[in-house]
């Protein structure tokens, strides 16, 4: 039987996920360094946008009408460092050099050294202040783009966050996208135990904002909802509270804040590998 669609999108953007994992394993071995369990957590949305819906070119990158995706919670740019050598920004080769002296691939992602990133971000908030800044830009002229905005849950403790979202809200910014990967764990621990951000979607939906909730590592559910901000007319911007597990896709990195910051030793970097290059394989034999 024939696949719809929809359902080869998704096969595809399962694919794109799972490469990013693998790569995001490989740049924080590489360095010795970096933050796997967030960078992990929020693959599959980040899979999704730059399979299906950014509007980009890897070879005008400074295409000045393009989509722009904003990666708030920036000490996670090992994630979006390989979603952008996968869709052809630079070699995937240079992931190897992450967070190396003279790289352009640091741990915080600047928008003056890597093609693709649209923000300079790591301290936290002021990345979806930015993207916000830029919905407002983008209507003053009159381009008819897209912004995507990605937050981590700890970064919800920001005040700046919610300063950012009433302005949003206010000005009623209705091509703008956050998304909320709400993994439930911070370096320190639970978000519950170190600073309770509370029943999310209801926050946004407070500061007048659309809300949707879904599995945010179910790339079904994801592209769902993201065709249904797509499809839907509306005057407000929109969140997508994305209910994720920190370390997605490495067993022993799942649910264990110790992995926000944290890089794996050469067995458990076995481990890994083994773990990922076989769901690599179980998707390209499942969608053949």
């Amino acid at each position: 039987m024939k696949k719809g669609k929809h359902m080869k999108n998704v096969d595809h953007i399962e694919r794109l996920a799972a490469k990013i994992r693998r790569w995001v394993i490989e740049e924080v071995y590489s360095a010795k360094s970096g933050h796997p369990g967030g960078s992990l957590s929020c693959a599959d949305f980040l899979a999704c946008v730059y399979e299906s819906y950014l509007r980009i070119d890897s070879n005008n990158p400074e295409m000045i009408d393009r989509d722009r995706l904003v990666l708030s919670k920036g000490h996670c740019a090992p994630a979006l460092y390989a979603v952008l050598a996968l869709k052809g920004y630079f070699p995937l080769e240079d992931l190897k050099t992450f967070r190396n002296i003279g790289s352009k691939l640091q741990g915080h992602p600047s928008m003056k050294h890597v093609p693709g990133v649209d923000m300079s971000t790591g301290s936290l908030g002021q990345g979806f202040s930015a993207a916000v800044g830029m919905a407002l830009a983008s209507r003053a002229e009159k381009h008819d783009n897209w912004i995507y905005a990605i937050l981590g849950d700890g970064e919800l403790q920001e005040g700046q966050v919610w300063e950012a979202a009433m302005c949003a809200a206010h000005y009623g910014l209705n091509r703008l996208i956050a998304f909320v990967d709400l993994n439930g764990l911070q370096i320190d621990g639970d978000t519950k135990e170190v600073m309770n951000v509370g029943d999310v979607a209801k926050k946004f939906k407070a500061f007048d904002w659309n809300v949707l909730s879904c599995d945010g590592n179910d790339v079904h559910e994801l592209t769902m909802a993201l065709g249904t901000i797509h499809r839907t007319k509306t005057d407000k911007p929109t969140v997508i509270v994305g209910h994720t597990i920190k370390g997605k896709g490495v067993s022993f990195m799942e649910g264990q804040y110790q992995w926000h910051g944290s890089t794996p030793n050469p067995e458990q970097y076995e481990t890994a590998v083994f773990e990922l290059d076989a769901r690599i394989k179980e998707l390209e034999r499942c969608h053949e």
